[in-house]
């Protein structure tokens, strides 16, 4: 058996309370202005900036600490126009009825559709998958723990470093999405979990009025 090996919590920072109260109002404050952009600028990010953020998203927790998530941040144009023209294929049989009235009944108040230029136009895509094993050996796989659950926590972190970092983003979730896996030459034992859209938005961009309307906190919080 693994033996359990510690270390000392050495940077932890303990903040008076009085500052803890601000410092969680101020992160609200923060990322209340966060906001799904479907119209975005093709102004370059610098890739360092994509790779610190991709950094702080594989901080997150997650299942036995195997980190069981894989992230492709795809720049080139012509890859990215591979992703649209496969994405729109899936989506233009989406939105002709194969998700069904009551899932296009609630996309509605979004205004989206099949069309979706962000994926050429935006300077980054981030493919993120999952690893269902650790290894591609089939002699020396290692199952993997929480998959979905550690892969969607760190998506989180990476949607909120890259907010922070003051660009915006939105997650694109194609059906199906094995595309992606060939695209980004992925093996046999990931599966893509979200495609991330990341750049400045376009002087145009807007925000649909329904994506504005947040359940109040006595709807989503309980206190025991």
């Amino acid at each position: 058996m693994q033996e359990h090996h510690t270390v000392a919590l050495t940077d932890f920072i303990e903040y008076p309370p009085q500052e803890m109260l601000e410092r969680s109002v101020q992160f609200y404050e923060q990322i209340k202005r966060r906001h799904s952009i479907r119209q975005f600028s093709d102004r370059p990010v610098d890739r360092q900036i994509i790779e610190n953020c991709i950094k702080a998203a594989g901080t997150a927790p997650n299942g036995a600490n195997h980190q069981p998530w894989h992230f492709v941040a795809i720049q080139s144009a012509a890859v990215k126009k591979q992703v649209r023209e496969q994405a729109e294929a899936h989506e233009q049989g989406f939105y002709a009825g194969r998700a069904g009235d009551e899932w296009l009944t609630a996309l509605k108040p979004l205004g989206t559709d099949a069309h979706k230029p962000y994926l050429e136009n935006a300077p980054w895509l981030i493919a993120i998958f999952s690893q269902k094993t650790m290894g591609t050996d089939s002699d020396k796989q290692q199952n993997n723990y929480y998959v979905h659950e550690s892969v969607g926590i760190a998506t989180g972190f990476l949607i909120q470093a890259l907010h922070h970092a003051g660009l915006v983003t939105l997650t694109h979730t194609p059906k199906p999405m094995s595309f992606l896996s060939k695209i980004c030459q992925r093996p046999d034992n990931e599966r893509p979990f979200m495609l991330l859209v990341v750049g400045y938005p376009a002087t145009n961009a807007t925000l649909p009025v329904h994506a504005l309307n947040k359940k109040p906190l006595n709807e989503i919080l309980t206190v025991m």
